[in-house]
C-alpha cells in the first residue's frame, strides 16, 4: 500500500509538470469573424457583382465583400500587371461563418470587357493554415499574442482566374488555392442595363494599350 501512494505521488508531480508551450495562443483574444478581402492584378480592374460563401456547416453568407477590388494603378513604365504584387488590406468580416468550405464570384474584368463566375473550393490546408494563425504565436515574436482573427485574400484576373492566399501565424501571405472559372453568358449584371461595363479607369487603359493583357501570369 505504501508503494501505491509513492507512486500515485510521482504521477501527481509529473503530471503537474508537463511543459507549457511558448508559442500556444489559445487563450490569448479571439474575434468571432474571419476576414476576406478581393484582390486584383495592377491596372486590372474588377467590379464584384455578387460574392458567397458556404462555410464548413453548410451555411451560405451573401454579399461577402464589397463591389471593388484592392490594386495598384502604379505607371513606371515596366509590366506590373504580371504576377501579383501586393496584397490588400481593406479586409471585411463575414460574421456568424465558420471557416469556408467553397466561395462564389461574379466579376466583371473590366479590362477584357468579359464577365465570370464561378466557385472556388477551398481545401483543408487552407482551413488548417487559417486556424493555426490564431492558435500560435509566431515565433519570431512569441511575446506577442497570436493573431485574434484569420486573413484570406481572393484575387480575380482576366480569363477567370481566382486566386486564394491566407496568412500564417507571422502574417506572410501563403498561396494556396487556385481555379479557373467560366464566363457568365448573360454578360455584366446577368444582361441588365443594355451590357454596360463600369468604366474602365485611364491609368488602365493606358497600361492595357501599351503592354496587353499578360493572361497565363496569374
Amino acid at each position: 500500500m505504501k508503494q501505491l501512494f509513492v507512486l500515485l505521488g510521482l504521477f501527481m508531480m509529473l503530471s503537474g509538470c508537463q511543459p507549457i508551450d511558448p508559442l500556444s495562443g489559445a487563450n490569448d483574444p479571439k474575434d468571432d469573424s474571419w476576414h476576406i478581402d478581393f484582390v486584383e492584378p495592377a491596372h486590372m480592374k474588377v467590379w464584384v457583382e455578387m460574392s458567397a460563401v458556404e462555410d464548413i456547416q453548410g451555411m451560405l453568407f451573401r454579399n461577402i465583400a464589397g463591389n471593388t477590388a484592392a490594386g495598384s494603378d502604379r505607371e513606371d513604365g515596366t509590366e506590373v500587371a504580371k504576377g501579383w504584387s501586393g496584397l490588400g488590406v481593406s479586409l471585411r468580416p463575414v460574421t456568424g461563418a465558420d471557416l469556408p468550405r467553397r466561395i462564389y464570384v461574379r466579376w466583371q474584368s473590366n479590362a477584357n470587357q468579359t464577365t465570370y463566375k464561378g466557385w472556388i473550393e477551398i481545401s483543408e490546408e487552407t482551413r488548417r493554415i487559417m486556424r493555426r494563425a490564431t492558435m500560435r504565436r509566431c515565433p519570431e515574436r512569441p511575446d506577442e499574442p497570436a493573431y485574434s482573427l484569420s486573413l484570406m485574400n481572393v484575387g480575380l484576373a482576366p480569363g477567370g482566374i481566382i486566386q486564394v492566399w491566407v496568412r500564417d501565424e507571422c502574417g506572410r501571405p501563403i498561396k494556396t488555392d487556385r481555379v479557373q472559372v467560366d464566363i457568365e453568358p448573360l454578360g455584366p449584371d446577368q444582361g441588365k442595363f443594355q451590357g454596360r461595363y463600369t468604366p474602365q479607369s485611364a491609368s488602365s487603359k493606358r497600361y492595357v494599350e501599351r503592354f496587353g493583357i499578360p493572361y497565363g501570369s496569374w
